[in-house]
């Protein structure tokens, strides 16, 4: 046993990447977040359920303790690729080891607070240990991260044990542990790749947009297409693109990438868990709820949608206009002021909602186009203002 010897390629340190290196995501990255878009998926599902059952809110919280834990963990897996891309196949098996923790984590989602807690506890432990054992190569200050998430994860195994509502109590100290680390730990340390962030964080939006899609043939599954159908699921389609123009219509990839490069590390490793941690929550969540309103409104598109899918519609615009004016704020990208009026707009929606699920979703496209519209006319009449708002 003593003369046995792993393989060359397995036995490989995995050394961070040189600060003046660039850095692009890899396809394995891009693997990773279909996985992930997966778990979120699930999301969408509980958010349908509780519409269904008649108990929307318990759906919702739900979803909000279970998206603050797993986006965590995303997270980290992004800064942990910043630090060492997965070019070796040691890494790569260790992401793909990963990979398989979300899946079990994404297929414990639907009964996490109904006996899959424990599924689900093992699958995030997993995340926990693969991301602790790669990071732990590229920088020491990784094990200043490590103690809170065993106790998030330790959190979460100890809510499989209990009934509500104490499940949901310890399921939330796990959330408020993971999501205030970062200020009892510090930044230093981590010194992130700016134009990496950038483009991983965009590529997972347009993959998350991409689920609202899937929502309109989940939605239309064994109806006969007819007119109302077929403009529900333009509609659909149309508000998706909206929102992707939102994000993606004008330069803000380029002037997020030189904001962050103008910052020293410290600073620049900040203004990333501001704008593509915490900002970026409502962005997503909005997607989700955007998504499910769809899948709603889809199936009976002239009818009025109950009162709990109208809001869960209205609310995924309002989410995802506000968490991009605080995502552009956090990097200094001015003119944000048409989002955050489109975010107090859209829950006006929900009166037409109960009229007519085409009438909101109508409603819905017309205020963000009007918002992407305006925003670019105040560019070009009044480029000076609009740099200054």
């Amino acid at each position: 046993m003593s003369g046995m010897r792993l393989p060359s390629w397995f036995a490989e340190r995995a050394e961070p990447v040189p600060p003046e290196t660039e850095l692009r995501v890899s396809t394995l990255e891009l693997f990773f977040d279909l996985v992930f878009v997966f778990t979120v998926t699930q999301l969408t599902g509980l958010v349908v359920d509780g519409i269904q059952n008649g108990a929307p809110w318990h759906g919702s919280l739900q979803v909000l303790l279970v998206f603050g834990v797993i986006w965590w963990m995303y997270a980290g897996y992004a800064w942990l690729t910043n630090a060492i891309p997965p070019v070796r196949p040691a890494r790569r098996v260790l992401i793909l080891l990963g990979m398989a923790g979300f899946l079990i984590v994404a297929l414990a989602i639907p009964t996490a607070f109904d006996g899959g807690g424990v599924a689900f506890t093992v699958g995030y432990l997993l995340l926990i240990l693969v991301h602790a054992g790669l990071y732990l190569q590229a920088t020491a200050a990784i094990s200043r991260v490590i103690p809170f998430n065993l106790g998030g994860v330790a959190l979460i195994g100890a809510a499989s044990l209990f009934d509500p509502p104490y499940d949901y109590l310890l399921w939330g100290l796990a959330v408020l542990l993971l999501w205030s680390s970062p200020y009892f730990i510090g930044q230093k340390g981590f010194a992130l790749k700016a134009a990496h962030i950038v483009e991983r964080h965009g590529l997972l939006v347009i993959v998350m947009l991409g689920e609202s899609i899937v929502a309109i043939g989940i939605g239309a599954k064994d109806l006969p297409i007819g007119f109302a159908l077929g403009l529900a699921a333009v509609l659909g389609l149309a508000l998706a693109a909206c929102l992707w123009w939102v994000y993606f219509g004008g330069d803000d990839e380029t002037r997020a990438e030189h904001s962050l490069n103008a910052n020293e590390p410290v600073r620049r490793t900040r203004l990333i868990l501001g704008a593509y941690f915490y900002a970026h929550i409502p962005i997503l969540l909005g997607v989700v709820a955007v998504a499910a309103g769809i899948k709603k409104a889809i199936g009976h598109p002239v009818d009025p949608l109950k009162l709990a899918a109208s809001v869960t519609l209205a609310a995924g615009v309002t989410l995802f206009l506000a968490g991009n004016a605080w995502f552009r704020r956090v990097l200094g990208i001015p003119g944000n002021r048409l989002r955050v009026v489109g975010a107090l707009v859209a829950p006006l929606t929900v009166a037409l909602g109960l009229w007519s699920a085409l009438a909101q979703l109508v409603a819905l496209v017309a205020l963000v186009t009007a918002v992407i519209v305006a925003e670019r006319r105040q560019a070009v009449e009044h480029p000076v203002a609009a740099s200054s708002a």
